[in-house]
C-alpha cells in the first residue's frame, strides 16, 4: 500500500479548519458582534468577520474534498476487501454531502445578510427590531446553521478517527477474515 500522505494531510488539514472555523465563529464572531456599540455595527462586524472567513473556509474544503478523493483512491483496495470499509465511506461521504450542503445554503444567507452591510443587529444571528425582514429570516436561519455544520463535521472527523483504527493491521485481517467467511 503506498503512503497517501499528501491526501491524507489535505483531507486533514481541510477539515480541521472547516470544523474549527466554523464553530470559532459561532462561539465568538456571531455573539461578539453585540459588542460593536450599536446595531448597525454589530452588523457590519460580523459580516466583514464572515466575508474575511469565507474564502478561508473555501480553500479548506477543496482541500478536504481534494484529499477525501485521494483517501478514496488510496484505499479502493480496502473498500472492496475488507468488511466495514465500504459502510464506513458510504456514512462519511453522506456527512460531508451534508456538511457540504449546509455550508453552501449558509453561504446564500450569509450574502442575503452581508449584502446590507450596516444593517441593525443583535448579533450575527439574532436580527434587532430594525432589521430588514429579509435579513431577519437569514440570520433566524443561519442560528441553527451555525451548529449543524460543526456538528457535521464533527461527526466527519469522528469517522474519520473510525476509519483510522480500520487500518490497524489487527483491524485490517479481521476484516478481511470475515469479509473471506462471510
Amino acid at each position: 500500500m503506498a503512503l497517501n500522505t499528501v491526501s491524507r494531510s489535505l483531507h486533514d488539514i481541510g477539515l480541521s479548519a472547516w470544523f474549527g472555523g466554523t464553530l470559532a465563529n459561532a462561539v465568538a464572531l456571531n455573539p461578539a458582534a453585540s459588542a460593536a456599540g450599536n446595531a448597525a455595527d454589530a452588523g457590519a462586524v460580523v459580516n466583514a468577520g464572515w466575508d474575511r472567513w469565507t474564502p478561508i473556509n473555501a480553500a479548506a474544503i477543496g482541500a478536504h474534498v481534494i484529499g477525501s478523493i485521494g483517501q478514496l483512491q488510496g484505499n479502493s483496495e480496502r473498500l472492496g476487501k475488507q468488511q466495514g470499509v465500504a459502510s464506513m465511506a458510504l456514512v462519511k461521504t453522506g456527512l460531508t454531502a451534508a456538511a457540504l450542503g449546509a455550508t453552501a445554503y449558509s453561504r446564500v444567507l450569509g450574502r442575503k445578510v452581508s449584502e446590507q452591510t450596516h444593517v441593525p443587529v443583535v448579533s450575527g444571528t439574532e436580527p434587532a427590531a430594525s432589521t430588514p425582514p429579509e435579513v431577519a429570516a437569514a440570520q433566524r436561519q443561519l442560528r441553527l446553521l451555525q451548529w449543524a455544520i460543526p456538528a457535521l463535521t464533527g461527526a466527519v472527523v469522528i469517522v474519520s478517527a473510525f476509519a483510522g483504527e480500520q487500518q490497524r493491521a489487527s483491524e485490517a485481517h479481521k476484516g478481511l477474515a470475515k469479509r473471506l467467511v462471510g
